[in-house]
């Protein structure tokens, strides 16, 4: 089995005849973390969609957990929740429902056993005791990143791959946000982020400039 939990090999990106980055290619071995980063418009957000078969490339190979895909290929993947955890700009909460009853629901779409009394606990760990009971739509930005992190903790998932998740943080839950990627990368995980903070994670891990296709550890 590879020591690796993601591989990215030539990958290549397209939009409107443009090419945004080419030549891209990098491993994130289990424990250990990789923070993308890169000037605005570099292509960041859409490195990651395609890392999680969610968008094409142009061309190039892309490896969970020894299961290769390459491209071009016809259509986009949906990732296996037991393989893989993305959380992109859009977090992916329903508005109207309040933050439990999104993780609730989110487990159940993904198959994954989640009662109402762990989904309380879950969200409590995130400091949103006190706002688990009110729809999203109310929430701020800030807090509504924290409920989208909180499926975080229950997720069997090795491999994490998350867009600024840091965004909107206050300075407490900023602190607790990276005490959850810490102890995932801790445990055996691996971690594939973007973000314009500086996370400060301890242990394995590298930065890739994207505009220069540089990987520095």
């Amino acid at each position: 089995m590879a020591s690796w939990v993601l591989a990215a090999m030539d990958l290549a990106c397209q939009k409107a005849q443009r090419t945004l980055f080419e030549g891209v290619s990098f491993k994130v071995p289990a424990g250990s973390w990789l923070h993308i980063e890169g000037a605005n418009g570099c292509g960041k957000t859409s490195l990651l969609r395609i890392l999680c078969g969610l968008s094409p490339a142009a061309r190039g190979q892309v490896v969970w957990s020894a299961s290769p895909f390459e491209f071009p290929r016809s259509r986009a993947a949906s990732p296996d929740r037991s393989v893989l955890h993305y959380i992109g700009h859009a977090l992916g909460l329903k508005p109207d429902l309040n933050a439990c009853e999104n993780l609730c629901l989110d487990a159940q779409v993904s198959g994954l056993p989640l009662s109402r009394e762990q989904a309380l606990q879950v969200l409590a760990a995130q400091g949103l005791q006190s706002r688990a009971h009110l729809p999203v739509r109310v929430l701020s930005q800030g807090q509504r990143q924290g409920v989208a992190l909180a499926r975080l903790r229950t997720s069997p998932a090795r491999l994490w791959v998350l867009d600024e998740p840091l965004v909107g943080l206050d300075a407490q839950a900023t602190a607790t946000a990276r005490a959850l990627l810490q102890s995932h990368v801790d445990a055996g995980g691996a971690l594939v982020m973007t973000s314009h903070h500086d996370v400060r994670l301890q242990g394995p891990g590298a930065r890739f400039d994207l505009g220069n296709r540089a990987l520095a550890t």
